[in-house]
């Protein structure tokens, strides 16, 4: 059997309507900030900057298949309600919130059936208030078959584990601490995984799991390690795609990448051939989430 790839040169990407902070997560994501702009003015500047990095990807060689979301869904340009799988499996995950159940249409479901014959549907553990939400909540190295997940209320543990044991994964637990006190909402938010690199930010790891984790990742990987204040900036939250010529870049918010400093930008561009980055404000402001959780890979 074939080594699989880490990454992939095709994307779901799904463009914002009413675009605003989601009443229905702020309790569980500390990044959302509400300030009650105008809903017409959030939502112009989202779709700009959704608009943008849509465009960055195209033009450096990535597929992008493109839906639109709903307008009572705010967080619908965050698409992390499904994993698609080798062999042509797709899986529909349990979110926390109602609003965030909601993004799953029958359109973009239909039109990922068509691409993956198997659907496997976890949505029932919803009715027990239990939540596994997508590569947001497991951040999987690929290559190795390994996976890590942070807890939180949005990542339960044994449907964690349940789902490393479905796809024949290790998987890794570990808590967080946010500037809050309160657990990282998402694993994508502290790491990323790429094929030969990785990014933490350690900083946010409780004291007796941090070097469990940290070491884990450098039995496989380099490893660049953020702090606390990148964190907020979003260094967590980047992705390794496939470009032309199947260059491997890293996406990532024009935020994040101003956080990094000399060091860890010269350790990514040794491991990537080039950063892709755009501009996401509105979107880390109101949404608490950045350039990943756009990104839904169609593996």
């Amino acid at each position: 059997m074939p080594k699989a790839k880490q990454s992939t040169n095709h994307l779901l990407m799904i463009e914002p309507a009413d675009f605003f902070a989601n009443p229905e997560t702020m309790e569980t994501n500390v990044y959302q900030v509400d300030d009650h702009e105008p809903v017409e003015t959030t939502s112009a500047r989202a779709l700009e900057e959704f608009r943008g990095l849509h465009g960055k990807l195209v033009e450096n060689g990535v597929k992008i298949t493109t839906a639109k979301a709903l307008p009572q869904c705010p967080d619908m340009v965050f698409p992390n309600w499904f994993f698609t799988l080798r062999e042509g499996r797709v899986m529909l995950c349990p979110m926390l919130t109602k609003n965030r159940q909601e993004e799953r249409t029958d359109d973009i479901i239909a039109l990922l059936h068509k691409i993956y014959p198997e659907l496997v549907d976890w949505t029932e553990y919803e009715e027990f208030g239990l939540a596994l939400e997508s590569t947001a909540s497991i951040v999987s190295d690929r290559v190795n078959q390994k996976c890590y997940a942070a807890l939180s209320a949005r990542t339960d543990e044994g449907l964690a584990r349940k789902w490393a044991e479905f796809i024949g994964y290790d998987i890794q637990f570990f808590k967080t601490q946010s500037h809050t006190g309160l657990p990282v909402y998402h694993t994508d938010c502290v790491m990323w995984i790429g094929t030969t690199l990785a990014g933490i930010c350690s900083e946010c790891i409780v004291d007796d799991d941090r070097q469990r984790i940290v070491s884990s990742l450098r039995e496989t990987h380099d490893v660049v390690e953020f702090s606390n204040d990148q964190l907020r900036a979003f260094c967590g939250n980047a992705l390794e795609v496939i470009g032309q010529g199947g260059e491997k870049m890293l996406v990532l918010s024009e935020k994040a990448m101003t956080a990094m400093n000399d060091q860890q930008l010269a350790l990514c561009h040794q491991h990537f051939s080039r950063l892709i980055y755009s501009p996401l404000e509105t979107l880390e402001r109101y949404g608490g989430g950045s350039a990943r959780c756009m990104l839904a890979e169609l593996l």
